[in-house]
């Protein structure tokens, strides 16, 4: 059997950014962390929701733009050095805030909510350079093997960032600054693996004829005649809005089964430790059924989560109990990071490839902001309606699933 290469200097810098990046999340959870510290205000179950719609929609709708900016740039990680310092200073704008302004709940959270926005906007610029520097610097036969050692020792470093949760909010430490404690650690990961990848060597690209954004919006309708990105567009449309369930999962159990808050931190862990292991089984199924059958089989398990979520409270079941919904969870989205992936990837043109990536990141950015009407409707007819309305919506795509091109 032939010896693996080393790590280059590039790769090990990137396994690092990656290292750093996995663990800032575990501290910073948008899902568990972020959304119970909005709750600790006071915060109404739409801002709630609101988070995570800012998270991950502000990442993806610029997508389209940056895809017309950043292709003719021969290189791209100065693009991801200026967002860099953007994202790094929401996050101390962030840290700021919770410590000094929670006596005045309502501009605490609309400064909050503000930083979020721009560092999720920031994130969503830096995406592209970040992948497009990977793709010249990680040699395609070694980028699984990248990713797969980013991902399980990240996730690791993760789980005991909920280690840490876990003891920081069963301290003496008063609120905000335990939370303000978190959040500062999560900023000081995020902020080492940023500044890790910018020491990135990367070579320039061939000089590319730029194209405009309006070029990228006239070429959409384009895009959607093709059956196989319309089949593939209304699954992920379908899970997106399935999505409305998962910031109502820790508020859920601290406001309606009045779980200690340090309980948070065993939700962190149970996110993050699901993750590797998820992977590897996920990576087999890829292989060996394909990512649509991935995909679907990732749509089961998100809509038992909010099921599980029900059963527990209705049952008045243990904390621990209630873990299963976060592994539920957890192991959802990494089939569907998985399987997203590959499948855009299989059906997309290769002339076309970055109109494809962006036109369909912009569309369901936009419908990831369902979690803010799920929050109106938990507002005024509780979290029972939206829990059972993710699961429905889950199995509206797992059908969905069955128009996706075979053989990708």
């Amino acid at each position: 059997m032939t010896a693996r290469a080393p790590w280059n200097r590039n790769e090990r810098l990137g396994i690092a950014n990656g290292w750093a990046v996995f663990l800032g999340d575990g501290f910073l959870s948008v899902a568990v962390v972020v959304t119970a510290f909005a709750a600790k205000l006071g915060a109404p179950n739409w801002v709630i929701g609101l988070l995570p719609a800012i998270a991950a929609g502000g990442w993806m709708l610029p997508q389209l733009l940056v895809a017309a900016r950043v292709r003719a740039l021969p290189y791209k990680l100065p693009v991801y050095r200026s967002a860099a310092l953007i994202r790094t200073s929401t996050y101390v704008f962030m840290v700021l805030t919770a410590a000094l302004l929670s006596h005045q709940p309502a501009l605490c959270l609309t400064l909050f909510i503000l930083a979020m926005s721009a560092n999720a906007l920031a994130s969503g610029v830096s995406g592209l350079p970040f992948l497009e520097v990977v793709s010249k610097t990680v040699s395609p036969d070694r980028r699984p093997r990248f990713f797969a050692t980013r991902n399980l020792y990240g996730g690791l470093l993760a789980f005991g960032a909920g280690l840490l949760v876990r003891a920081i909010l069963a301290s003496d430490l008063a609120f905000p600054l335990n939370y303000a404690l978190i959040f500062a650690l999560g900023t000081v990961a995020f902020t080492f693996g940023y500044w890790v990848f910018g020491l990135v060597s990367e070579p320039p690209d061939p000089p590319q004829p730029p194209l405009g954004t309006r070029a990228e919006v006239r070429a959409i309708p384009e895009t959607l005649r093709d059956p196989s990105f319309r089949a593939f567009l209304t699954v992920r449309l379908l899970l997106a809005a399935a999505s409305m369930s998962e910031p109502f999962y820790a508020v859920y159990a601290l406001r309606e089964l009045d779980y200690a808050p340090a309980v948070l931190g065993t939700f962190v862990m149970a996110l993050t430790g699901a993750a590797p292991l998820s992977n590897v089984v996920w990576q087999r199924v890829a292989e060996r059924k394909g990512s649509r059958r991935l995909i679907r089989y990732a749509a089961v398990f998100a809509g038992l989560a909010p099921l599980c979520a029900l059963l527990v409270g209705a049952l008045d079941l243990s904390p621990w109990a209630y873990l299963g919904v976060f592994i539920l969870s957890s192991t959802a989205n990494q089939g569907f990071n998985l399987g997203h992936t590959n499948h855009l990837l299989n059906i997309a043109p290769d002339h076309a490839r970055s109109r494809y990536i962006g036109t369909l990141n912009t569309l369901v950015g936009a419908a990831l902001f369902t979690p803010v009407l799920a929050g109106v409707l938990a507002d005024t007819a509780g979290y029972a309606p939206v829990f059972l309305l993710s699961a429905l919506l889950c199995a509206a795509a797992w059908w969905g699933c069955g128009r996706l091109r075979r053989d990708a």
